[in-house]
């Protein structure tokens, strides 16, 4: 067999970090963890022996926030000092450009201010390109560590809340004239605006001279009949025999369960052979709610904050879950950690949240990754 040939049948690497902690524990880093992955595109929670969602649980599921795609934006209209003005350094603002491929093509995508972070990745602007618009840019940069031995892309970073860049420093005026006059760039954009108090709607008016859009995040509810699930334990991350399952079985299990994958391992199917891990639990009912779009990690800690909320009353439920899937081609999963495809481009995590308020975070990403934080 090729050598080519035996690259694509092998299995890519993978990581899987997982870490244990309490809601309340003033150590707990839960939140950061959420804050410091900003481009999400899929949200799914599992509530084992749920029925139906409680009030509170319910109006933040539906109220997830709108979002905007700009068509045709041209990049230097981010690096703008009005735009700078209004809403990087007022607020959190995400943007991610939109059907470009990190592996191909040019890609955009401005990193919020972020108060919180004591690594202050804040309004920055990450570009990964190819080497040609590198060239014509002429903007510093770095290879893609992904690039191969034939380094092919660069990622170039703009701090736009940099004291030296304002509109009468040397270095602004690069940049501007790098965007505006030397190499246009255009994308699509998906935008949001997060700020305690103001209007997201405000960025809609301000693009308003182009092609913009509202769109609000699809949700769908199911209710899954006499699913057989792990049992777990909460200070058992790697499980124990006969006892609970490890953290890492509960992942397998939960990506098997938002595929609808048939979980008993029946001798005729031809699907799949996989089953439920021992030992296991029959649920009469679970609910599982899934949504899609552009979803801030703002709305995601009040979600998460809600599931925590579920156990205030007794229930039969020991524990809930909530998944976060990042997009695939974005330049960088969490923090500034730059990303990259190669096969799958996965970028996600799970919180396991405890009746006890104990809690499981995994965090995995694929081949073209660092290490999740």
């Amino acid at each position: 067999m090729s050598a080519p040939l035996r690259r694509l049948r092998e299995t890519p690497r993978h990581l899987l970090v997982c870490e244990r902690s309490h809601v309340r524990h003033e150590r707990s880093r839960h939140a950061a963890r959420v804050r410091g992955h900003a481009y999400n595109c899929r949200v799914s929670f599992l509530i084992p022996e749920c029925g139906v969602l409680p009030e509170p649980l319910k109006s933040v599921t539906t109220d997830m926030g709108e979002y905007y795609l700009v068509k045709n934006l041209p990049l230097h209209e981010l690096v703008a000092q009005e735009f700078i003005s209004a809403f990087v350094k007022t607020g959190s603002c995400y943007a991610l450009s939109y059907n470009t491929r990190i592996d191909q093509d040019n890609t955009a995508a401005l990193l919020p201010t972020d108060c919180h972070s004591p690594l202050k990745h804040i309004g920055k602007l990450i570009l990964s390109v190819d080497k040609d618009t590198y060239e014509e840019l002429g903007l510093q940069g770095r290879p893609s560590r992904y690039s191969g031995k034939k380094i092919m892309r660069y990622i170039i970073t703009i701090d736009l809340t940099d004291s030296a860049f304002h509109s009468d420093s040397k270095k602004y005026k690069r940049v501007l004239w790098a965007l505006r006059d030397k190499k246009p760039l255009e994308f699509d954009f998906l935008l949001s605006w997060h700020h305690t108090g103001a209007d997201g709607s405000t960025l809609m008016s301000y693009f308003s001279k182009h092609q913009i859009q509202a769109h609000q995040p699809k949700i769908t509810f199911s209710t899954l009949r006499n699913l057989q699930c792990p049992v777990l334990c909460s200070n058992e991350l790697q499980g124990k025999p006969e006892e609970s399952c490890s953290a890492q079985e509960l992942f397998e299990w939960l990506g098997a369960v938002f595929s609808n994958v048939e979980l008993d391992n029946k001798s005729f199917s031809f699907v799949s052979t996989y089953c439920c891990p021992e030992p296991s639990t029959m649920m009469d009912q679970a609910y599982l709610c899934t949504i899609t779009g552009f979803i801030l990690p703002e709305k995601i800690i009040q979600l998460l904050d809600q599931l925590c909320a579920y156990f205030d009353d007794p229930k039969l439920a020991q524990w809930v879950t909530l998944t976060v899937h990042g997009f695939a081609d974005s330049p960088v999963s969490w923090r500034e950690n730059e990303h990259g495809f190669q096969k799958g481009g996965e970028n996600l995590y799970n919180f396991v949240v405890f009746r006890s308020l104990d809690y499981w975070l995994q965090m995995a990403v694929g081949a073209n990754d660092d290490c999740p934080p």
